[in-house]
């Protein structure tokens, strides 16, 4: 009936009990997936899958870290740490510095075919190079 009060949701029953509902979850488990989510954050940069055997440089310019992977005549530049809004301006020049100091070649453009960045123009976290190295 329409008029009857809405009963409560009670936990659903399984073939080897009763199911847990969140606020009935341990808080060891709770805490487990917490600590494994921090790990996997606490990682840093990961390279993108064509990058995965490349070579890793940590550069710092002008006190702003950068991961750079190069593989070849390609690198892939990774801004590692937060930065305000306000001060992500020059980060993308000093993406192609960072690629051109660790690989010791020289910038072109951006990466192309397998390596080109699915990321934006401009966006200050990763950027992905064409090389020419002599």
């Amino acid at each position: 009936m329409l008029s009857d009060p809405i009963a409560p949701r009670l936990p659903v029953e399984s073939a080897s009990g009763p199911v847990a509902t969140p606020r009935q979850l341990p808080a060891s488990w709770l805490c487990g997936t917490l600590l494994w989510a921090l790990l996997l954050s606490g990682c840093g940069a990961s390279p993108a899958p064509p990058f995965f055997d490349a070579t890793r440089h940590d550069v710092t310019l002008q006190g702003i870290r950068f991961a750079v992977l190069v593989k070849g005549e390609n690198a892939e530049v990774i801004r590692l740490g937060y930065l305000p809004r306000a001060a992500r301006g020059v980060v993308p020049g000093l993406m192609t510095v960072a690629a051109e100091q660790a690989s010791g070649c020289r910038v072109t453009g951006p990466a192309a075919g397998i390596y080109r960045s699915p990321s934006l123009p401009g966006d200050t976290g990763e950027a992905r190079f064409q090389l020419d190295c002599p």
